[in-house]
């Protein structure tokens, strides 16, 4: 895969920064998500700005207004755009949003999220970058409506054997970068391990539109910490 700048027709900033590497770090600091959109822009001979191309969606982008829904095509964009600030060509999807994955429509009242949360497999730690760049409040939240949210693996109660259970999601779109989204029933565990309301209200429509069984959940349930397992099956029980 491409670096992350050449996806992004960074040729000139690499220069730079190859130069001063102050600058390079100065640039990319998660602190700086404002400076990295800014240079995601290129200048026309008209004098108008223009995205660079992994940060456009293949498909008419613009704000969402209220009500609301996150849909697969912007998911994929997230990918790509996460998988280019990141150099990756591996984004793990967590949270609600992973369930596009598996259910391209899905019911809509698992997709009023705005948000994707996301991570590079081969490299956490540039969650930080990607949440800077194109998280909450971004430029790029305020362009397009959606946004991802760079968070650690360790960000949600998964059982053992998640990785080997992810949902590929690689087209055209996402132009060479494959998201990894989690499985519903890894999805619903951790909905069930965080035990807000939301998250009951999620596991809740999972079961009820037959996306997960609960003999499917049971034996992953079991497979986590004790005390943790006894949580989440009294929290079924709640909404069984």
């Amino acid at each position: 895969m491409p670096g992350p700048f050449a996806a992004v027709g960074w040729n000139r900033i690499v220069k730079d920064a190859s130069e001063n590497g102050a600058r390079f770090s100065r640039i990319l600091g998660p602190k700086y998500g404002l400076s990295f959109w800014t240079n995601q822009k290129r200048e026309t001979a008209c004098g108008k700005t223009h995205l660079s191309a992994a940060f456009l969606p293949r498909v008419n982008g613009g704000k969402s207004t209220g009500g609301f829904k996150m849909k697969r095509l912007e998911l994929e964009h997230l990918i790509r755009a996460a998988g280019a600030i990141a150099g990756s060509d591996q984004i793990v999807v967590l949270g609600s949003q992973a369930i596009l994955g598996s259910w391209i429509s899905a019911p809509a009242q698992l997709l009023v999220s705005q948000e994707a949360d996301v991570f590079p497999l081969d490299n956490p730690e540039k969650a930080d970058l990607i949440d800077g760049s194109i998280g909450e409040m971004s430029p790029f939240h305020e362009q397009f409506g959606y946004y991802a949210h760079g968070v650690g693996p360790e960000t949600a109660t998964l059982p053992p054997g998640w990785h080997d259970r992810l949902v590929r999601v690689r087209t055209e779109n996402t132009r060479g970068v494959t998201g990894l989204c989690l499985h519903p029933l890894d999805l619903a565990i951790s909905k069930l391990a965080a035990g807000r309301p939301k998250d009951m209200d999620f596991v809740k429509v999972l079961i009820e539109q037959k996306i997960v069984a609960l003999p499917q959940l049971h034996p992953l349930i079991s497979s986590l910490d004790p005390q943790v397992s006894q949580l989440i099956s009294d929290r079924m029980k709640a909404i069984a």
